[in-house]
């Protein structure tokens, strides 16, 4: 049903359903705050996080990464791959927003900032899937809580403190201040006009300058052994079986070919709507025979194999299953031999036997695998004279970058002293928030750092471009009217607030944490 529920995800009933899931996701993770230090101590089956004494439960952390990876998967309409999600940093994003909630409301306390029922009350009739016809709907109230399993006490405890939430986060909001000097220096550096002045480095500007001694390779053999390691390999010997060679055999009633179609309706979903068994039922049928076999087939394989694999005989296993059997030369993962070319599961199952180890079954488009690691190679690191020539490259480059980087540090140190050196320029340029600089190319960190300088000075340490080294000073500026800025300052104190606000917040929390004696269970947020 799923499959269906992205291709409407624009329907009014799919939007309801997805804030029914966003409910359900902020309830379950604010229902703890309610109950105070006492809740969050709940549970003896260990801790997600301990903040100042007070105890995060695994449940909790386990509840909120769950949800948070459930609404990521809704909202893309897939799954979430391992890499996906270390990129999100979702473990972490749970658990660090269960610690800045918790914080904050124990700092609400000592900020005296209090939540009245009617305040709990009005946040809850202002929400949208809890109104009908525009106006609170006790009746649809219950119904939305009843389909969520949660209670009127334990939604309204959550609420109580997602007002607390956001009533102590807008204190500390209402608190930042745009200044005069700052509404100016935003002034100037969205206005001003700047020319560069620069010394840049390249390692290939360096490379020959570049001198290596034995114990420059031996120290960069023994630092990054993994850049020259071998690659590990394994030969086998496999049998294949195909269930489409046994599918002729294969019987299905009508009671599996009707199983098999509801069991997977979403694969019967045509222009309009969910074709009926009728009108599918060989493709159903066919489908059917071909997943029963299958089954049996794996079945059959398991079950040879676990008769036979103690004696790590492939020969006893193919005579039971009146198959042969084939056989590669040794191979490296990247580099499989033609027979098993995208057969990925096969060979990480196949590197993880020791030799001489049956192992499987191995179920993939192709068949059934099962299998025997003939001979292992492990991957090791050659000796230097081996691979000198590999060496001597990669650590010739690790110090034509160091060598770059170590003459744009100097540059930037006698710029910033105002010596005369020769260098480039950019020419006359704005301010740009993606970075954009003529001649360099795109640095915001350099246009950050130079859009606060006057003429003459220059930024202590170098940059990065690319693969060049900058050292950069600014050699020109010129100031915006001032009049205009009179005209606009109170507009650009407007639109500058809400930045400076969420930075207020910011800083506030880092404050909170900096300050909070906080211990966290490393192992939920390893990356695995």
């Amino acid at each position: 049903m799923l499959s269906i529920m992205r291709k409407q995800k624009e329907s009014i009933i799919i939007k309801i359903v997805f804030v029914v899931i966003v409910l359900s996701f902020v309830g379950t993770i604010f229902m703890v705050w309610g109950k105070g230090s006492e809740g969050m101590g709940g549970g003896k089956s260990g801790y997600a996080a301990k903040v100042n004494g007070t105890r995060i439960t695994l449940e909790e952390y386990q509840s909120a990464y769950q949800r948070i990876r459930g609404m990521y998967q809704q909202i893309y309409g897939q799954s979430i791959p391992p890499e996906m999600e270390k990129l999100l940093g979702l473990k972490k994003v749970a658990l660090d927003g269960l610690i800045d909630n918790l914080l904050a409301i124990k700092a609400a306390k000592q900020l005296g900032i209090k939540v009245s029922k009617d305040d709990v009350s009005a946040s809850i009739e202002a929400m949208p899937m809890f109104q009908k016809d525009g106006k609170f709907s006790f009746d649809q109230y219950q119904q939305v809580l009843r389909s969520n399993r949660m209670t009127a006490k334990d939604f309204e405890e959550s609420q109580e403190a997602e007002v607390t939430l956001k009533k102590v986060r807008q204190s500390i909001k209402d608190k930042a201040v745009v200044t005069d000097a700052d509404a100016l220096a935003e002034y100037k550096k969205e206005n001003d006009k700047l020319e560069l002045e620069y010394v840049a480095y390249a390692p290939s500007d360096v490379a020959a300058e570049v001198k290596l001694s034995d114990a420059d390779l031996n120290d960069y053999l023994q630092k990054n052994p993994n850049d020259f390691k071998t690659a590990e390999k394994v030969a086998l010997s496999y049998i294949l079986l195909d269930p489409a060679t046994e599918a002729a055999k294969t019987t299905v009633s009508e009671e599996e070919i009707q199983t098999f179609y509801q069991k997977n309706i979403d694969r019967w979903q045509g222009k309009d709507g969910i074709q009926a068994l009728s009108d599918v039922k060989d493709k159903v049928k066919a489908e059917a025979i071909k997943q029963k076999t299958a089954k049996q087939l794996f079945e059959l394989a398991a079950d040879t194999l676990y008769k036979n694999i103690k004696s790590g005989d492939l020969n006893l296993v193919a005579g039971a299953l009146k198959q042969k059997f084939q056989e590669t030369t040794l191979f490296a993962a990247n580099a499989p031999p033609a027979s098993l070319i995208g057969e990925a599961a096969v060979i990480k199952k196949a590197l993880e036997l020791k030799q001489g180890e049956l192992g499987g079954p191995v179920e993939t488009a192709k068949g059934i695998y099962i299998l025997k690691a003939k001979e292992r190679k492990a991957a090791v690191v050659p000796p230097l004279a081996e691979i000198k020539g590999a060496v001597e490259e990669k650590t010739r480059a690790a110090k034509a970058i160091e060598l770059a980087k170590k003459r744009a540090e100097d540059a930037a140190k006698q710029l910033s002293a105002k010596a005369a050196l020769k260098t480039q320029s950019t020419g006359s340029f704005g301010f740009s928030a993606k970075g954009d600089i003529p001649v360099i190319g795109v640095s915001p960190e350099i246009v950050e750092a130079v859009f606060k300088l006057s003429a003459g000075q220059a930024p202590a340490a170098p940059f990065k471009v690319g693969n060049r080294w900058y050292a950069v000073r600014v050699k020109s500026r010129v100031d915006a009217p001032k009049a205009q800025f009179d005209a606009t300052k109170e507009e650009l104190k407007k639109k500058m607030l809400p930045k400076k606000q969420e930075e207020a917040l910011a800083a506030w929390s880092k404050e909170l944490r900096d300050k909070a004696k906080i211990e966290i269970n490393q192992a939920l947020i390893a990356d695995k």
